[in-house]
């Protein structure tokens, strides 16, 4: 019944650690700012972020949603935002969508825009197939296309051509 033999087999490894939830899910848990929370200063990060509060500042990240009572001023810049809220400022994202509810004052440059009946939006949009690239627009000026100078005006000197061909009103004729 007890043997020296069971004393021969491989002892089992320790069970591996369990894998955190975001291997699971893919893509980690949002960093949410919640209503009552002002934030002045910029955010960074390479996930989601949800806003419900005021924020002066830039946000950078991966997703952004923007909540009913949210308030943004500054520059949003991440792959796919939604906007419930109201932004001060130009938006950058492949895609964007805005609900009923939002308030855009601003530009935006996007590769997909939804908007929604009833939402607000007072600003130039504008189609890129690359709107993260270029941090400032596709445009080497680097303003987003907004100092684009004036067309000059075309200037035609009277010629010996130009004079038979138009004669001078008279004065009795204007």
């Amino acid at each position: 019944m007890f043997s020296s033999k069971g004393k021969d087999l491989p002892v089992p490894p320790p069970p591996a650690p369990a894998a955190p939830q975001t291997a699971k899910r893919g893509r980690p848990a949002p960093s949410i700012i919640s209503a009552d929370m002002v934030i002045q200063g910029s955010i960074n990060s390479a996930g989601d972020v949800q806003i419900d509060g005021r924020l002066e500042g830039d946000v950078r990240s991966a997703g952004l949603v923007i909540g009913d009572q949210a308030e943004i001023q500054g520059e949003i810049s991440a792959e796919e935002v939604n906007v419930r809220g109201k932004v001060m400022g130009r938006i950058r994202a492949r895609r964007v969508l805005l609900a009923a509810t939002a308030h855009v004052e601003g530009d935006i440059l996007h590769e997909a825009l939804s908007v929604e009946a009833g939402a607000f939006f007072e600003g130039n949009c504008r189609h890129s197939d690359n709107p993260m690239g270029n941090p400032a627009g596709d445009n080497p000026a680097g303003d987003g296309g907004r100092s684009n100078p004036p067309p000059r005006p075309t200037v035609v000197e009277p010629g010996p051509a130009a004079n038979g061909l138009f004669a001078p009103l008279s004065t009795a004729a204007t």
